[in-house]
């Protein structure tokens, strides 16, 4: 079954093991240093993170550590632009009304 993208990052703790990851590749006893509950836990959350293609496990040795996927992040960024342009229109009009209000009040 594949996941959704954002309810996979809607839990705050995926979207604390992607910023981790972001830094560098982790193992899962690694990630679970870093909270305050069990790595069975974390590789749930792992899990769910991979069927999403968020993050890619890699062998290496007898370790295996999750990278982010770089890409995937990107498409939700594109997803998200076009309401960064929306709410930067709304707030340039509201800049504009504020500006136009006080030189009338002047």
């Amino acid at each position: 079954m594949r996941r959704d993208i954002f309810q996979a990052i809607a839990d705050p703790t995926r979207r604390a093991i992607i910023l981790l990851i972001a830094v560098q590749a982790m193992t899962p006893n690694a990630l679970a240093e870093h909270f305050d509950t069990t790595r069975q836990a974390i590789s749930k959350h792992l899990k769910v993170l991979i069927q999403c293609e968020l993050v890619k496990p890699q062998q290496q040795g007898r370790q295996i550590y999750y990278q982010l996927e770089v890409e995937k992040i990107d498409e939700i960024d594109h997803w998200l632009r076009q309401f960064r342009k929306i709410w930067e229109s709304r707030f340039e009009r509201l800049d504009d009304l504020l500006t136009t209000l006080k030189k009338q009040q002047q």
